[in-house]
């Protein structure tokens, strides 16, 4: 008998060891990453891409890139400012220029010039160089390019809110700001609506 109830303890301690692992285990199951997926409603991955791209298109479909060139001669030096995130949830900025930077660089229609915290590393390294270097090989100081213009702009979000459901409204202002003058000559807008429903959910 002692060994019979020992048996079905011993049985039900491997079943409720086997459902505590069940329940921690972890799912995995990996996406592409251009997969447009929106879990909870905020600003994401594919909110960044699509504005990027989409800004990019603009600002380089737009009279002020030809005028540029035409009166220099070369393509425009570009440096990014601030983008500032006025909305009401946390967005990775530094993606979002990220995703900027890329397509300007990638597009060949201009020059992109390095952010302060990049030129600040870059300066130590080529002074390392100017005194450890061959003179053949050190790159000398006082040659960086100077940036033309300086992009900057705000992310901004409007909520209305009914029930169970949510309209986010995002909206992205860019500005191409002349460094010689302050003269802007190029403004970007991208907006983005979202309605989001969740029955259980109180926001």
């Amino acid at each position: 008998m002692i060994n019979r109830i020992a048996s079905i303890l011993t049985l039900l301690t491997a079943l409720s060891f086997g459902l505590i692992l069940t329940g921690c285990s972890t799912s995995v199951k990996r996406l592409d990453t251009n997969a447009v997926t929106d879990l909870s409603g905020d600003w994401n991955d594919t909110d960044s891409r699509l504005v990027s791209e989409q800004m990019i298109q603009d600002v380089l479909g737009r009279t002020w890139i030809d005028l540029f060139i035409s009166e220099n001669g070369n393509l425009p030096a570009i440096i990014f400012g601030e983008v500032h995130n006025l909305s009401h949830e946390h967005i990775n900025i530094a993606t979002f220029i990220g995703d900027i930077e890329r397509e300007l660089i990638n597009s060949g229609g201009v020059q992109f010039v390095a952010s302060k915290v990049e030129r600040g590393e870059i300066r130590i390294e080529r002074k390392d160089q100017e005194l450890n270097a061959s003179s053949e090989t050190a790159k000398p100081m006082g040659q960086e390019l100077g940036a033309d213009f300086m992009l900057k702009g705000t992310i901004n979000t409007i909520l209305d809110t009914e029930g169970d459901e949510q309209v986010r409204f995002y909206q992205i202002d860019l500005s191409l700001i002349s460094l010689a003058d302050n003269h802007k000559v190029w403004a970007g807008q991208k907006k983005i609506k979202k309605l989001i429903e969740k029955s259980t959910f109180r926001w």
